[in-house]
């Protein structure tokens, strides 16, 4: 029965070429629109998601890191003591700070400001210079996605003004988006302080680290009974908080989940109608083997098992493609992100697809007459 569904499917290689390039559009097209979506999740959360932090302290009612109130850092020597807290640090995430170009105008920043010696939600993918270098007065760290397209810094060691006041590149960084257009600029707390004017005993966060194999959810509520007006979030609470702001909250991850459901809801339209036309196109085949005596179930066996062929070839010829597009697209500030996670969620929805539209084709294949193999 394999081998004849197998023979049956690659008899006519242009039949068998147009199924194949409907489900590898299928497959392709679905792939890019849901890893756009991952990336913006990405965009959004990795600030948060890649610190090393289990626990944040913000103020009330932040809705993104990027919102931060200041409160008084007295809050974190009022936690020190807490059994289960391996380390604890001031943090700073703002969008309220301008660089200016070369050419006179601003542009928006992102400024990350932490303890460089904790590992606690500093920079990450550094490609040049050092944690070291960043230690130094004015010392900034800038993303190459966004360095000389953006702020217009092409080296180590330019000065630039940053808030008015005097900051020195020390390094890049590269693959760090952001989900704003305010690239993300990296330096130490002190500096990110200066660069705000904000007061010495103030800052936007504490992060914590929890002693392994602490229960998170009992320091959690260890340290919220000893602080007033912030919250104490977890990380994976804050990446969540996150997302739903940015991604959801401001309609472009909306956007794209729908045209993600666009993508599959056409995917399986496409898919239907090769595998419908393709068994239509071998309707008195079908007709000959019932005049023999085969019964239905081995003719949907026959069609299924062309489905599930046509729908592997597609998805390793689609994927190949998708991934090929999700590299290119990380040497920009749009990411495709197609992990292991969606290649196989992706490989179920295809074959799944495949399956379910054979439904349409079998109905087809077994409600035939034997007789009309006979007639002219």
């Amino acid at each position: 029965m394999a081998s004849l569904a197998i023979k049956n499917l690659f008899h006519e290689k242009v039949r068998l070429v147009v199924t194949l390039t409907g489900i590898v559009f299928s497959v392709i097209l679905t792939a890019v629109q849901l890893g756009i979506f991952q990336g913006f999740i990405a965009a959004s959360t990795d600030i948060v998601g890649k610190s090393n932090a289990d626990l944040w302290i913000v103020s009330q009612n932040v809705t993104h890191v990027e919102q931060g109130v200041e409160f008084s850092e007295s809050n974190l020597y009022k936690i020190v003591e807490i059994k289960g807290i391996e380390r604890a640090e001031k943090q700073i995430v703002s969008l309220g700070a301008q660089m200016k170009k070369s050419d006179g105008s601003d542009e928006g920043i992102t400024l990350v400001g932490s303890d460089l010696d904790g590992g606690m939600g500093g920079a990450w993918n550094i490609v040049e210079g050092s944690l070291e270098d960043l230690k130094k007065p004015d010392a900034i760290f800038v993303d190459k996605l966004y360095a000389e397209s953006k702020l217009g810094i092409t080296k180590i060691g330019q000065v630039v003004e940053l808030n008015k006041r005097r900051a020195r590149v020390a390094g890049f960084t590269k693959g760090i988006r952001i989900f704003t257009s305010q690239p993300a600029v990296f330096t130490s707390f002190k500096n990110a302080q200066s660069f705000l004017n904000m007061r010495e005993d103030e800052t936007l966060y504490i992060v914590i680290k929890a002693v392994e194999g602490k229960n998170l959810d009992e320091l959690k509520s260890e340290i919220a009974a000893k602080l007033e007006n912030v919250e104490v979030l977890t990380r994976s609470e804050l990446v969540y908080r996150q997302g739903i702001y940015w991604v959801i909250g401001t309609g472009a991850g909306i956007t794209v989940l729908v045209a993600a459901a666009l993508a599959i809801i056409v995917g399986i339209v496409i898919v239907a109608q090769t595998i419908y036309s393709a068994t239509v196109d071998h309707i008195r085949e079908y007709g000959t083997l019932k005049a023999m005596g085969a019964t239905n179930f081995y003719l949907y066996r026959i069609i299924i098992t062309q489905a599930i062929v046509s729908g592997l070839i597609a998805f390793v010829i689609g994927i190949s493609v998708s991934l090929v597009i999700s590299r290119i697209s990380l040497e920009g500030t749009l990411a495709i992100i197609v992990n292991w996670q969606l290649v196989l969620a992706l490989f179920v929805l295809t074959i799944l697809m495949c399956c379910g539209s054979s439904v349409v084709a079998i109905r087809k294949a077994t409600t035939i007459d034997p007789a009309m193999v006979f007639k002219g």
